[in-house]
């Protein structure tokens, strides 16, 4: 599923939620505003409201303060963009980007490991590679 990009603001708070799981959304302000005046809380309130609206974030009222969490995980979130980057840039082929990370040294020994055991087991289940 294609998700939106998020723009810088959003993607701060959706760090600070991959990288913490749950947190109010004071934490949240003192992790991106330190020494926040009341004109931040109510930035991260909207940008919450916003994440919340687009799918990105969710929200446990059962306290009666609010936790926040990832409603998509990171790896989610950038295969889609990865996805809609490569529609934009090169129709949907995502070989021609892949090439280019490991030609210019992006992609790490242990990640085209990786990629070769993915595109091994797809090989030997009868899917394509």
């Amino acid at each position: 599923m294609e998700q939106p990009p998020l723009a810088n603001a959003e993607l701060a708070v959706m760090e600070l939620l991959w990288q913490q799981d749950r947190m109010t959304a004071r934490s949240i302000r003192e992790q991106l505003y330190p020494g926040a005046t009341k004109a931040q809380h109510g930035t991260v309130q909207k940008l919450l409201k916003r994440l919340e609206d687009k799918g990105f974030v969710e929200r446990d009222t059962e306290l009666p303060v609010h936790l926040f969490s990832a409603a998509i995980s990171r790896q989610a979130y950038a295969g889609s963009q990865l996805e809609s980057l490569a529609d934009k840039l090169t129709g949907g082929a995502l070989a021609p980007l892949i090439t280019h990370l490991m030609e210019e040294k992006k992609i790490s020994r242990a990640e085209i490991k990786r990629l070769r055991q993915i595109l091994d087991g797809r090989t030997q289940a009868g899917g394509t590679a």
